[in-house]
């Protein structure tokens, strides 16, 4: 097993291979799945492979699903479907599973599926309407993107990281084996969980990716070894409880530093002679705003939960 990974980000060549579109950069990803077996490794390593962010960004949340879905198929992409027309929270979820003659079935809609449109396995949020109750009982289905009655429709490229597509889902009466739907609840288990280890993941990726390029245009060695540092705090990270209240803190703290780190790299990017790479990053700089205001308040109640202010 590959585990020198700092010495892969410090040593390896910093060039990378043009990726276009997902048809170049998935069978790259593939490659480093079968070297990289520590999902944040591999995030690290996918992020200084890549020749943009939102290679990174895929690489990373490919990653952050590998690490909370053990055992996923890794022939293709796979994707977390929860958010909806209303929204991402418990109660805006309306796509349901019921109990059928055989096993369940699916019914509902969803959006902003990464990478949806090349999915080949979608873990689906959806409610148990065989469970009544005020609260909603959500559960997480596996449903093959192929499987009859499901529908995939890529939504627009976005401002940023156009790269990296995204779909509408719906299913209309999909049949699901018992054995598709995962044990547990559905939002405490595995959809609250996944932000904190998708901030972890991708972020892993972005700051591997700068570090590379970093390496590539001679910045200072100062801020290669602070990033060097922050991948390995958040390589530490990878293995505590998701859904602790330290983990929260310590995450929002490696996060923080980072946005230095992000800020300081437009500045050297700023110095660097005008290329693709430098036009990409000053479009795709805005996805690490993405989701800001909840990382916000999952900080404020790790605090709350520790007691602190």
């Amino acid at each position: 097993m590959r585990d020198d990974v700092l010495g892969h980000l410090l040593r390896a060549s910093p060039g990378a291979t043009e990726c276009p579109d997902v048809a170049h950069w998935w069978p790259a990803h593939r490659a480093l799945a079968a070297t990289w077996k520590n999902p944040m490794d591999r995030a690290i390593v996918a992020g200084f492979a890549a020749d943009r962010v939102g290679w990174a960004f895929a690489g990373g949340y490919q990653c952050a699903l590998a690490a909370l879905f053990p055992g996923l198929p890794e022939d293709a992409p796979a994707a977390l479907c929860v958010t909806e027309e209303a929204g991402n929270h418990p109660r805006a979820i309306r796509s349901t599973l019921r109990r059928a003659s055989r096993g369940w079935r699916l019914e509902g809609a969803k959006r902003w599926t990464t990478l949806g449109p090349h999915g080949a396995l979608f873990l689906v949020l959806a409610r148990d309407a065989e469970v009544a109750g005020e609260r909603p009982a959500l559960r997480v289905a596996r449903v093959p993107s192929d499987a009859p009655g499901v529908s995939v429709e890529p939504m627009p490229a976005t401002r940023f990281v156009p790269e990296v597509p995204h779909a509408r889902l719906a299913f209309d009466a999909v049949q699901l084996d018992e054995d598709a739907l995962l044990p547990g609840d559905g939002w405490a288990l595995y959809a609250k969980p996944f932000r904190t280890v998708e901030d972890a993941h991708v972020n892993a990726a972005v700051l591997a990716y700068l570090a590379r390029e970093a390496r590539r245009l001679c910045w200072p060695q100062g801020w290669i070894a602070r990033a060097a540092a922050l991948l390995l705090a958040l390589r530490a990270l990878a293995g505590e409880d998701p859904s602790s209240p330290q983990t929260h803190v310590a995450l929002d703290g490696i996060l923080e530093t980072g946005g230095a780190l992000f800020a300081e790299a437009t500045k050297h990017w700023d110095a660097t002679p005008a290329d693709a790479a430098r036009a990409r990053w000053l479009r795709d700089r805005e996805l690490l705003a993405v989701a800001s205001s909840a990382r916000a308040q999952r900080s404020a109640s790790a605090w709350r939960r520790l007691g602190g202010s």
